[in-house]
């Protein structure tokens, strides 16, 4: 039996990196997946195909979650053709990394908007279906750094850090509902943004992470499908680090 048979996920940002690797290991566990992305059209039809050659109901959805209205719109679209939404993943996000004395008030509102408020956004839009069926499991991408911090990531770190915070909340309001909420907080994971990186920049990160390596996409996939599946039935409002030891 596979661990998600039969259930409906909406991931937000799913055409790379970490958010592919979700979508795609979902899919495997008998997850139906609905999907968004910012922009590329393209990676997005190749991964609705490669999802449902996996024998699971698939699409995708242009839409931006730091918009309120899209965000509620996307929900009633994906609540149209799938029927149910039993699974809700926050993945989207940016970064604009800069030393604070120079960074912009555009690039903290920016990455606030689309790491945080989509968070608050999409939160809002599924809570009514999954407060009428009584069940519910909502799962947020933190980072580290939203736990301790980085020099050069102040935008970055605080919305990963509001997301924490608004995720235990969530996790108090609406655990008599048979709703959880979990974060994960990934590591230092390869993914196309970590492959830009020089060899010496990697090498340094490696170094320091006591398993010696970079995390996969799959690495926080299973995370998700363990804390999505009835195995966690028993687990809300936690942060879940997965980054091979870096913040022991």
């Amino acid at each position: 039996m596979k661990l998600l048979e039969g259930k409906t996920a909406i991931i937000t940002g799913a055409t790379r990196g970490i958010g592919r690797g979700i979508a795609l290991t979902f899919a495997q566990q008998g997850a139906n997946v609905a999907f968004t992305y910012s922009s590329s059209e393209e990676a997005a039809i190749a991964l609705e195909k490669e999802l449902t050659k996996l024998g699971v109901k698939a699409r995708s959805y242009k839409s931006n979650a730091a918009d309120f209205n899209e965000a509620q719109d996307l929900v009633d679209k994906v609540l149209e053709f799938f029927g149910t939404v039993d699974v809700l993943i926050n993945n989207a996000g940016i970064t604009k990394d800069n030393l604070l004395m120079r960074m912009s008030e555009a690039d903290f509102d920016n990455v606030m908007d689309v790491n945080l408020k989509s968070v608050f956004n999409m939160t809002k839009a599924v809570q009514k279906t999954m407060l009428r069926t009584r069940n519910g499991v909502i799962i947020n991408m933190s980072s580290v750094v939203g736990v301790k911090g980085n020099a050069g990531q102040a935008n970055y770190a605080a919305s990963k850090a509001g997301i924490i915070g608004f995720s235990k909340s969530v996790a108090l309001e609406l655990g008599s509902r048979n709703i959880r909420c979990n974060v994960v907080a990934p590591g230092f994971i390869e993914t196309e943004m970590t492959a830009k990186l020089g060899e010496e920049t990697v090498k340094g990160w490696t170094d320091a992470i006591p398993l010696k390596r970079g995390g996969t996409p799959e690495d926080i996939a299973n995370t998700c499908v363990f804390l999505a599946s009835d195995l966690a039935t028993y687990i809300t409002g936690q942060v879940i680090n997965v980054d091979g030891g870096m913040l022991t």
